[in-house]
């Protein structure tokens, strides 16, 4: 007999079916026993009698987290056994056969633990440490299968926008891009280094560069920074840059995809029912916005304590620079390869803190999800902006040699945004942390308990590489 999953099993009434999954809970009650039986669609009641006693003393042995096969007929349950709580708790299954798969220890917390409002949460480094188990948790799995379908979302939503989704390296150059790079030694070459992206910034602008002109990626990016609760040293983002537009076309784009999101929220779970404070979003100026709430990340919920109520902002006319006092250099508010306002070009000679960029930066509830700007995509602007930042020629060419001569054979105006994945997920979810929404997540250290990683490698594996470390 196929196996069908729980699910299936409501269309099912007084046929045999086949099903397998983990014992859930076991509840003897006199002569019969009760397995809640648990798969990765839903919950559904086994019932034991004694009328086959081999089959009874195994079902008398099944313990929590156990893994087993049964089969047996679909029947109604008695009117007064109905559990409104449960999809399936007008129905359950009279057991005619058991296969014990596999036995299991006992976890060291409840998987049911976080549904049952009496119960403490479980501290989050023996839950990271046993992460199998832990998305285990109907809560956890819940919140994976919703990333799933959010992230399918988007890539239907910018295939039918006429975006090609490109894959880019994740071995790359390092480059100077705000946070400290992960290097990768080569052992092919030794003494020099691969880095992980912080981001595909440059590789998108070269693919506009190739004509591709609509470039989208769910991209995997890596900085080594300090963590917080919103930041992990591995992340998703969803990667945009458009051939030919103005900053309007983006923000338009990109305010379309977020209110499908949050539409289709309900779709997918009717407890996660959003309002939206602002549509269209609002677009607020950078200096009107820090010298009113003092930030530039506002929360504009009309109330704060509702993480139902969503209010997306739009934070435009940045400065292009900010002055950095202890290296006494400009340093770019956004990136390096952002565009300065046209009308603001003569100021890149005379006072470059004047000067306006084209970066636009999403902030919702209080937290940015998003950041992008207007390219540039002119040779000598970018290198003018390079020298304010205090490259040398050698490091110009050095670092970015390569995109500056991608930009002699005729680059197109072009611009985009990355827009936070995790973070994103972790509002419209109620969450506190991006860990939880994120399947295999790093401690607030930057630690994989259950891998225990970081950890050292082999004196073989170092003298491999040409790698001393000092201790």
């Amino acid at each position: 007999m196929k196996r069908i999953l729980i699910n299936e099993t409501i269309e099912k009434v007084g046929e045999q079916v086949k099903l397998s999954g983990w014992v859930h809970q076991r509840r003897d009650h006199g002569q019969i026993i009760f397995i809640d039986l648990r798969d990765k669609s839903d919950l559904i009641q086994l019932v034991f009698t004694p009328k086959d006693k081999a089959l009874y003393r195994a079902a008398s042995s099944l313990r929590p987290e156990w893994v087993i096969s049964v089969e047996g007929k679909v029947n109604q349950r008695p009117k007064n056994m109905v559990n409104p709580n449960m999809p399936t708790g007008e129905i359950e299954i009279s057991v005619e056969k058991l296969e014990i798969l596999n036995q299991a220890k006992t976890p060291p917390f409840e998987i049911t633990e976080g549904q049952n409002k009496d119960k403490k949460e479980v501290n989050e480094e023996i839950r990271l440490k046993y992460r199998y188990l832990d998305l285990r948790r109907q809560k956890m799995k819940n919140n994976l299968v919703l990333r799933h379908k959010v992230i399918k979302l988007i890539r239907d939503f910018m295939d039918k926008q006429g975006f090609v989704e490109v894959e880019t390296p994740i071995l790359t150059k390092s480059t100077p891009e705000g946070a400290r790079d992960f290097l990768v030694p080569s052992r092919l070459h030794p003494g020099q280094f691969f880095a992980l992206p912080q981001a595909p910034q440059q590789l998108k602008q070269l693919l506009m560069v190739a004509g591709l002109e609509r470039y989208f990626q769910i991209a995997r990016c890596f900085r080594d920074e300090d963590l917080r609760g919103d930041r992990q040293p591995e992340f998703t983002q969803l990667d945009v840059e458009m051939s030919f537009v103005k900053q309007k076309n983006i923000l338009n784009l990109i305010e379309k995809l977020m209110i499908k999101i949050v539409k289709e929220l309900v779709v997918f779970d009717k407890n996660l029912s959003k309002k939206l404070t602002f549509k269209p979003f609002l677009k607020l100026d950078y200096q009107e916005v820090i010298k009113k709430y003092g930030t530039d990340k506002p929360d504009l919920r009309k109330d704060p304590k509702d993480p139902h109520e969503l209010a997306f902002v739009w934070i435009l006319n940045w400065p292009l620079f900010e002055w950095n006092s202890q290296e006494k250099r400009y340093d770019s508010c956004h990136h390096i390869f952002t565009a300065p306002q046209k009308k603001d070009l003569p100021l890149l000679d005379k006072d470059p803190l004047k000067v306006r960029s084209w970066q636009h930066d999403l902030v919702l509830n209080g937290h940015e999800i998003g950041g992008g700007s207007i390219r540039i995509h002119q040779k000598e602007i970018q290198e003018k902006i390079f020298k304010l930042v205090g490259l040398s020629k050698e490091e110009i060419e050095d670092k970015f040699g390569h995109l500056l001569r991608a930009f002699e054979y005729g680059a197109p105006p072009h611009g985009g945004i990355a827009s936070g994945l995790d973070r994103l997920l972790m509002i419209l979810l109620n969450e506190e942390s991006i860990r939880e929404i994120i399947a295999f997540p790093k401690t607030g250290d930057g630690r994989d308990l259950m891998m225990e990683a970081p950890s050292p490698v082999s004196p073989e594996q170092l003298k491999e590489l040409k790698i001393k470390v000092e201790k």
